[in-house]
């Protein structure tokens, strides 16, 4: 089941007229909750993932007095912005609208509190959480402190509604098909000729479409968290796939290619800026593996190289949108495995021609029209010469069906019981103890050389300015107080790791010796200061911890388990200390070497 869009890709413009409300009451809620879905999408791309929050606050005379939107995760919440730009006194008796219910992914509340004590009358709520554990909680404890919430689509109903639900579902539509489909949102993109061709029968493709489009494309890069192309655009077209003229955030580059049969010299193989993995079947040339290993590209090897298959260590990974711009071969695999949920072609309004020149998506199988995909909500748009056209090949799943929790099951089925996993996974902060990550948004004093206390708004922003921590070099001191400053714990890790790729004399020399002690200083700080953080570390007594990142193969437990899961341990042995085992003492951390040997 799914919600088709019915809105149009260019933002939406919120026109909250007061005459209106006489013939269609439901005609300002719509427009504020379309309001804060044009301020949620603020941050889309920048720090992904991530969901996009937006919050507006509006008095009982109908003044928008506050707004703010979620940067990104482990920063300060939608809702505490807007309740601080509003201020109190015009909180009072408010009305807050969000696009989408908070969640709380790290047991404090934060959220629902800063809208309960700032005396916020009304919640208007644009969709539930997609996430199941998450879905209903942020309603239910509002409600229960005599708030009045009221839900699209469930407590308020109109055609007026239904159109600012959409909006809302766009702004985290990979959220919405990550949590359904349990693979990240994929875009497909291409731009063709008229005559739908997308190279010359020679193969030369520079350029079909215009400067416009092609900035538009940057743009649509720079929403995403990885690009995708096929060996054969790394051979023929040697592309960058940066987002240079799409703002801050450059997605990973991703190359699909089944023999490794690729150049050795690429502009995907510098990764001094952006990084780049190569998905390729096991054992597929060696050395050209260790050859890109030299170079600092990540290899993946899977058993049988195919979208389905990289989607879902895409989605083990934590991405939420990923952006294709592959050839005709690997785009009809991709749409056949499903993978594919909405299309953007750019029509140049050239013709080529050519019996053999290559289409932009190649045998589906497909012998009568009737069997063609149509596209869901489409729009159209011109771009300087070009028209850009796109579209869903799946609706927006609308996750109406409930899946049973853990103890629903329980009561059905008595063999399964709340209380029988023995291990707990951690990684994004979406999951139930993503709070165990070190990304998320606790801030912690930690003491410098000199003894003085600093704030630090994370462990992450801890653990990557100590890359730099004590050199004397001024730039690297720079680096370490840009790292202190960054906006959230996703820009400290990109600054931290960028700069120790590209800079590596600036790392302090005994870094490798001295990071896990960084990293265990920093949790213990964290855990000791926040009560809730401490119960919940506590109450996993007697399960394993493992921060289930699948390619960090050092601080994560890797895709098969073959990972050290360093965090995992130090958030083990945290806890021992803190039940009292006298066995691992708080001022002896755990070494490379017990790690290994245990």
């Amino acid at each position: 089941m799914g919600f088709p869009l019915g809105v149009s890709a260019s933002p939406i413009v919120c026109k909250a007229i007061a005459s209106s409300s006489s013939s269609n009451p439901h005609a300002l809620d719509a427009s504020y909750i379309q309001r804060a879905a044009v301020i949620a999408d603020k941050s889309a791309g920048f720090t992904s993932p991530h969901p996009n929050f937006g919050c507006v606050i509006v008095t009982p005379a109908g003044k928008v007095a506050g707004e703010g939107y979620l940067y990104a995760q482990g920063t300060k919440p939608a809702e505490v912005q807007a309740v601080e730009a509003a201020g109190r006194d015009l909180c009072k008796g408010a009305t807050a609208y969000l696009n989408m219910e908070p969640g709380d992914c790290y047991g404090d509340r934060t959220a629902v509190s800063a809208l309960i004590q700032a005396g916020i009358n009304r919640v208007v709520v644009g969709i539930r959480h997609p996430l199941q554990h998450l879905r209903g909680n942020a309603i239910r404890a509002l409600r229960s402190e005599e708030l009045q919430v009221d839900v699209l689509g469930e407590d308020l109903q109109s055609k007026t509604i239904e159109g600012a639900m959409k909006s809302c579902l766009l702004v985290n539509a990979p959220l919405l098909y990550r949590a359904a489909s349990r693979v990240p949102f994929s875009s497909l993109k291409y731009a063709m000729t008229l005559d739908g061709k997308i190279a010359a029968s020679s193969g030369h493709a520079s350029w079909i479409s215009s400067k416009m489009s092609r900035s538009r494309v940057f743009e649509l890069r720079g929403r995403s968290d990885a690009v995708i192309v096929g060996g054969n655009t790394v051979r023929m077209d040697n592309p960058r796939l940066t987002a240079r003229h799409g703002g801050g955030h450059l997605p990973m580059r991703i190359v699909m290619s089944q023999t490794l049969n690729l150049p050795d010299v690429a502009h995907l193989w510098d990764v001094a800026d952006v990084p780049t993995v190569v998905a390729t079947q096991r054992g597929a040339r060696k050395s050209f593996q260790k050859f890109l290993a030299s170079k600092g590209v990540e290899v993946v090897e899977f058993d049988i190289l195919n979208p389905k298959d990289v989607m879902e260590y895409l989605y083990d990974r934590g991405y939420l949108s990923i952006f294709w711009e592959c050839g005709g071969t690997l785009a009809a695999s991709a749409i056949s495995s499903g993978v594919i949920h909405k299309v953007y072609a750019f029509v140049a309004p050239k013709i080529i021609g050519g019996k053999n020149a290559p289409s932009p998506v190649g045998e589906l199988g497909m012998v009568e029209m009737t069997q063609a995909l149509e596209l869901i909500d489409v729009c159209y748009e011109q771009i300087g010469p070009d028209m850009l056209i796109s579209g869903f090949l799946q609706p927006v799943p609308d996750l109406t069906p409930v899946i049973p929790s853990v103890e629903e099951t329980s009561a059905i089925d008595p063999t399964v019981t709340p209380y029988e996993s023995s291990i707990i996974f951690f990684y994004k902060t979406w999951d139930p103890y993503g709070a165990f990550s070190n990304f998320s948004p606790h801030a912690i004093q930690m003491t410098d050389e000199s003894g003085n206390y600093l704030s630090w708004p994370s462990v992450e922003h801890y653990y990557q300015a100590h890359k730099f921590w004590g050199v004397n070099n001024a730039e690297a001191r720079n680096c370490a107080e840009a790292i202190r400053s960054a906006k959230s714990p996703e820009e400290a890790a990109r600054m931290g790791r960028t700069m120790q790729r590209q800079h590596p004399d600036l790392v302090r020399y005994d870094w490798e010796s001295v990071k896990i002690d960084v990293m265990y200083r920093a949790l213990k700080c964290k855990f000791s200061v926040y009560p809730h953080l401490n119960s919940m570390l506590l109450s996993t007594a007697g399960c394993v911890l493992v921060e289930a990142s699948p390619h960090d193969l050092f601080w994560g437990g890797g895709r098969e388990g073959e990972g050290l899961n360093y965090l995992g341990r130090l958030l083990m042995q945290l806890r021992s200390e803190f039940l009292g085992d006298s066995s691992t003492p708080d001022n002896n951390p755990i070494t490379h070497q017990e790690i290994e040997m245990s």
